[in-house]
């Protein structure tokens, strides 16, 4: 499995994920250059994405997935997953401490090929998320995070295929739309999947911006260029 490379295997199926696996699998396989996932970050946390990825590959794709994110994971926490019902489960920490839960339903795929792909393809789309989403989001609601300190959390995700009958699936943005809420704003993106020309699917993620405050371009645009900085850097 492709998510071996970004996890550590523990004790009694236990695992835990480091600071350089877990900047990795943002910046190479998510493209995403926040700086919340560098590995000198004081604040430093483990994609939500890449807990997605390792729940499909442990415990498989279903046709019906959603996925609540309970907080922020720190590298080398030791993990486990706690099997809920036969539809749910949850990723905790030795102390109880929630930090996923998943519920899932319909048909089931243990196909790491066809999960690689799903997860590959999701992860780029969730990528591209800043500044190609964002950005004009922020600027339609007048409104930014604070670029001093930006901080997206990961709260939700979604999944509902058709079939898992799949060859070469790709995930299509399919609208986006942010609420504002005083200094909260929540973000909803919509995708779709597609396989072979034909839509089999669609799903969404949900994601809240904290410490909003009225939309500057020139912070924005001082913002997009050193994101884009840090990715020319990394990328040689």
């Amino acid at each position: 499995m492709f998510i071996n490379e970004y996890c550590d295997a523990l004790d009694a199926g236990r695992f835990s994920f480091s600071r350089q696996q877990s900047s990795r699998f943002a910046k190479e396989i998510a493209n995403d250059f926040n700086p919340i996932h560098d590995v000198s970050a004081k604040r430093f946390c483990v994609p939500g994405d890449l807990l997605f990825a390792k729940v499909l590959a442990s415990k498989g794709l279903s046709t019906e997935m959603k996925v609540t994110f309970g907080g922020m994971v720190p590298n080398d926490l030791e993990l486990e997953v706690i099997a809920r019902s036969a539809g749910a489960l949850t990723i905790n920490d030795l102390k109880g401490k929630e930090y996923l839960a998943a519920e899932y339903a319909g048909d089931v795929s243990n196909d790491q090929g066809l999960i690689e792909k799903l997860t590959r393809s999701y992860v780029a789309f969730s990528g591209k998320t800043f500044p190609h989403v964002l950005v004009p989001l922020m600027k339609e609601n007048n409104v930014m995070i604070n670029v001093a300190r930006p901080l997206v959390i990961y709260e939700s995700m979604s999944v509902q295929l058709d079939t898992l009958a799949l060859q070469e699936p790709i995930l299509k943005a399919a609208g986006a739309e942010l609420s504002v809420n005083g200094k909260r704003g929540n973000v909803t993106l919509h995708f779709q999947f597609e396989d072979q020309g034909k839509v089999v699917g669609k799903g969404s993620k949900c994601m809240v911006m904290a410490n909003l405050r009225a939309y500057e371009q020139a912070d924005i645009d001082q913002l997009i260029v050193t994101y884009n900085e840090a990715k020319a850097s990394y990328q040689g």
